[in-house]
């Protein structure tokens, strides 16, 4: 009887866990019905979209990592450019380029420290440079350089043709007027120093005659440069200038001041800074009149 319980047991035993008609896959895996859960919503959820066509194409640029052959070339050119003159054919290629795309002036290696290296050696390129950058936020920087930078014929040349070109600063006009005669006065070598008030006195004239500067404002300074300076033809024929519109003469439609037969030649001209190119492609300015 023993042996025959303990057979039915494992008879009982293989039919509940083998046979699955029997309750024991059904009492242990319930089939449960609920509900599918919902989906959610939101204005701001992305929606899944399954295109139907396969039509969507690769978009290409087609200037991607191109060598912009013009901008390299003329970042060498400038990079020569702040070292010495440029013949005349590499300073009409960077001013070309320039023309074709202003915002090349950004791209050029240019920065407000290497602006007197270029200032001295190309001139016209400083000029042309400057004003592609007046709309710049970094053109205070650059009329900083400019105005504390040494004077000499070039510097002196880059701001007369801004002033006639566009409407400057009028405190960075009136600083650079008097950096230049406290120049004048400091300079010890007598031959450069008459050198320089010529020089000074012919763009104080240009300014004036171009309704540039009102003189009123630098009235006393300049007067006193003159008087300082009655030796050289140019500063005597300032301080006549000055004298002619302090007593309401005034300047005329042709750009001269109404002298007498004794005033000197200079100031019966009408003095102004010119631009001349040299064999070197150089640009240079000279005072018209008297150079001697």
């Amino acid at each position: 009887p023993l042996f025959r319980s303990v057979a039915s047991t494992n008879q009982i035993t293989e039919a509940v866990l083998c046979d699955p008609k029997v309750g024991a896959t059904v009492t242990f895996q319930p089939t449960l019905i609920r509900p599918a859960p919902p989906l959610h919503t939101s204005d701001d959820e992305v929606l899944w979209l399954n295109p139907s066509e396969n039509t969507f194409l690769p978009e290409w640029d087609a200037s991607m990592c191109i060598s912009n052959s013009a901008g390299v070339e003329v970042r060498k050119l400038m990079a020569k450019a702040f070292k010495g003159p440029l013949v005349l054919q590499q300073q009409q290629q960077v001013l070309g380029e320039l023309e074709k795309d202003p915002k090349l002036v950004y791209h050029m290696g240019l920065t407000p420290n290497k602006l007197p290296d270029l200032v001295e050696n190309n001139p016209l390129i400083a000029i042309e440079v400057l004003l592609k950058l007046m709309s710049s936020n970094q053109i205070a920087e650059y009329y900083s350089v400019l105005v504390n930078m040494d004077m000499s014929l070039h510097s002196m040349e880059v701001v007369n043709r801004l002033t006639t070109a566009v409407e400057l600063p009028k405190e960075f006009i009136q600083l650079y007027i008097c950096n230049c005669i406290g120049k004048c006065e400091t300079i010890k070598d007598k031959y450069m120093q008459n050198r320089l008030v010529r020089l000074v006195c012919v763009f104080l004239q240009s300014l004036i005659r171009n309704k540039i500067i009102d003189i009123k404002d630098l009235f006393i300074e300049v007067q006193a440069f003159c008087i300082e300076f009655s030796r050289i033809r140019e500063a005597a024929g300032l301080f006549k200038l000055l004298k002619s519109l302090d007593s309401g003469g005034g300047i005329d439609n042709a750009g001269t001041a109404p002298v007498s037969p004794q005033t000197t030649p200079f100031a019966t001209s009408s003095p102004s800074l010119q631009t001349t190119t040299n064999s070197s492609g150089s640009g240079s300015a000279v005072a018209s009149g008297n150079n001697k």
